[in-house]
């Protein structure tokens, strides 16, 4: 660094140049300066200059990139913003906090954009109409806290990253990015994504839990853990981000956890993952977009409500900052990436403050609960920038009279610990355990199309069948044609959104035909969730939509004589008298009040339960049993 920390804060605030701040550690504050360069597309991120020389960007990603995978949003023309660095200094933390300005800014007509009651009203609304006609699992519906700011914008983003540096904690980062009518402060809890060395991490963070006045404590924070809302929202966040690792790691991805992510004002739960990939990290970021955490699950339908439920565009909120860093390979993956998700974010513009915080919405949620946790939310950076008051960190002391300094994390306590280690009980073995190579691939030399009806499951599912031995391609529903088909040993029907009853649905339709061929042409099938629900229907049994949504949920159930742990994220069901159990030459197994958890008959097996999911302790047993029935049971196989 060049002259004082003063003389660098000071030039950063008289001069016109852009610039970010960026702090990822606890000794040091990174300041990166030099150009600003707006593009269309992740690709077009510019890594090199003109001489193919690998440069460090940091990139502003908005969440209307989402339309580079096909999905729905309202497009408000947020720039694609890269800061193609020229200069990046290190600043101690401590000369920093020293330096930067400290006058509190002044704020004028605060509020949300949104009341209470406005807001509780939109979570009635998404969980009756979104989740309660299967639509999805979850979804992420945001509201802003808005003000006038008169102060400089450059002072004022200088002055908020101090505070939100010694306010708050447990950030993975703590930033402040500053361009011409772009000016972004925040501390966000959550990676996103990061890739190094061929290795790609995602950190799924849910479950909120807002400290009572004074702070958190063992007995609060446990009442939290138990709760089974809490609990099975992280699950679900976790299912989600693995599909999403399955579709850039070759191996995956295995997970560890859960953690604790302790901050000010809130504290999270939280998994990691980790895979191997050597794609292109622009191409992992595209592959990632955007976490669940902040859309929802599926995440092509989450964008599609996202859209009829918010009635203005997102912006930045729920995009990434990506900072793509030189690696030194001069061929290959020349490029490492660290990418934390956009909230916990403030954003000012045109003398506007604006900080978007969302819930997020499942099928046991609270609209007062909701409406809570996005006041906890915007706590967290107004009570750092102190726009409303600071509240205690969340430590816990053997001695209640021990200074702050010998005080321990929560997360220590053995009694959280405890409860922290007890939901892994839950969750499959094989997305926990390192997976290697099966010692036995039961259908090697086999092919399998997955049919991939808008749901990411099947990039899991593809994984699980590729670990037993077959040879798989994942085909959207669009292009599942009989010569595809055909062409596979195995056609797996997979799992999506919306009602298997409707009949104005492209997707539905399609995926009734793919059905259809298999069981018309005696080749082996596979039907899962959605497409589960369209055989049985084939079948002749009445589907229905369940009285409550079975989104995320784990059931102990009997397919054909065996027990097995299975997850559900079902919004219908198909359904059997009680006792029944043959239909059509097909086996049922059902539940004693006749909902069908499974099918099996002559070259075809279902199943109504994600075998793939976390939730599925007895997933890859079952997926190897249904598999076996389908191929050798299958008329076409058996004529030969």
């Amino acid at each position: 660094m060049t002259g004082t920390a003063a003389e660098l804060f000071s030039s950063l605030a008289s001069e016109a140049a852009p610039f970010a701040l960026i702090a990822r550690d606890d000794t040091w504050v990174e300041v990166l300066r030099g150009d600003v360069v707006d593009v269309d597309l992740l690709a077009d991120i510019p890594l090199t200059d003109a001489d193919g020389t690998a440069r460090e960007v940091l990139a502003l990603v908005p969440y209307r990139q989402v339309r580079e995978r096909g999905f729905v949003c309202h497009d408000d023309g947020a720039p694609l913003r890269c800061l193609v660095v020229t200069s990046h200094e290190r600043v101690p933390r401590a000369d920093a906090l020293d330096a930067l300005p400290q006058a509190q800014i002044a704020l004028g007509e605060p509020g949300f954009d949104l009341s209470d009651d406005e807001y509780a009203d939109i979570v009635r609304t998404v969980i009756a109409d979104e989740i309660g006609r299967g639509e999805g699992a979850n979804f992420v519906i945001r509201r802003d806290f808005t003000a006038a700011v008169a102060a400089d914008e450059r002072t004022a983003a200088l002055t908020w990253f101090r505070a939100l540096l010694e306010h708050e904690r447990g950030a993975y980062w703590t930033f402040a990015v500053v361009t011409d009518g772009h000016v972004a402060v925040g501390a966000s809890p959550e990676a996103h994504v990061s890739a190094q060395a061929g290795i790609v991490t995602m950190n799924p963070i849910s479950g909120t839990f807002r400290h009572p006045a004074g702070g958190a404590t063992v007995e609060t924070l446990s009442t939290f853990l138990e709760s089974t809302k809490e609990t099975e929202e992280l699950f679900m966040v976790v299912d989600e981000e693995l599909k999403m690792m399955s579709a850039v790691c070759s191996d995956g991805g295995r997970i560890t956890g859960p953690h604790l992510k302790e901050m000010s004002r809130l504290t999270h739960t939280e998994y990691m993952l980790r895979g191997t990939s050597r794609l292109d990290p622009r191409d992992i970021l595209r592959e990632t977009m955007f976490a669940p955490t902040v859309t929802g699950s599926p995440m092509q339908n989450a964008c599609t409500v996202i859209a009829r439920h918010e009635a203005t565009p997102r912006g930045y909120y729920s995009g990434v900052a990506a900072l793509f860093t030189p690696n030194g390979a001069t061929d290959g993956v020349t490029h490492d990436l660290d990418a934390p998700i956009l909230i916990r974010t403030a954003y000012l513009q045109d003398g506007r403050l604006r900080v978007p915080v969302g819930a997020t919405l499942v099928r046991h949620s609270d609209p007062a609960g909701e409406v809570g946790e996005t006041h906890g939310k915007a706590a967290g950076v107004l009570g750092a920038i102190g726009a409303v008051p600071r509240d205690v960190a969340p430590l816990v002391a053997e001695d209640p009279d021990a200074p702050v300094a010998e005080r321990r994390p929560l997360a220590e306590d053995p009694a959280i610990a405890d409860l922290l280690v007890s939901r892994n009980s839950r969750l499959a073995a094989f997305w926990l355990n390192p997976q290697g190579d099966a010692d036995l691939r039961p259908f090697a030399g086999r092919t399998a199309a997955v049919v991939d009806a808008e749901d990411r499951f099947t990039t899991m599912l593809a994984h699980q069948l590729r670990h037993l031995g077959l040879d798989v391609t994942i085909v959207p529903w669009a292009e599942a044609g009989s010569a595809v088909l055909d062409a596979a040993d195995l056609v797996v029907s997979g799992p999506g959104p919306g009602d298997p009853r409707a009949e104005d649905s492209d997707r539905i339709r399609r995926m009734r035909d793919v059905v259809d061929h298999r069981l018309r042409t005696g080749r082996p099938l596979l039907a899962v969730c959605l497409s589960h629900q369209i055989l049985a229907d084939r079948l002749g049994l009445g589907l229905a939509p369940l009285e409550r949504p079975h989104q995320g949920l784990q059931l102990e159930v009997d397919l054909f004589g065996q027990p097995a742990s299975i997850g559900f994220y079902n919004t219908f069901t198909a359904r059997t008298d009680p006792g029944t159990t043959h239909i059509g030459g097909a086996e049922i197994a059902a539940s004693p009040s006749g909902d069908v958890y499974a099918l099996r008959g002559a070259g075809f097996a279902s199943v109504q339960g994600h075998l793939e999911s976390i939730l599925s302790r007895d997933g890859m047993i079952t997926l190897e049993r249904l598999v076996a029935h389908a191929l050798t049971t299958a008329p076409s196989v058996a004529s030969r």
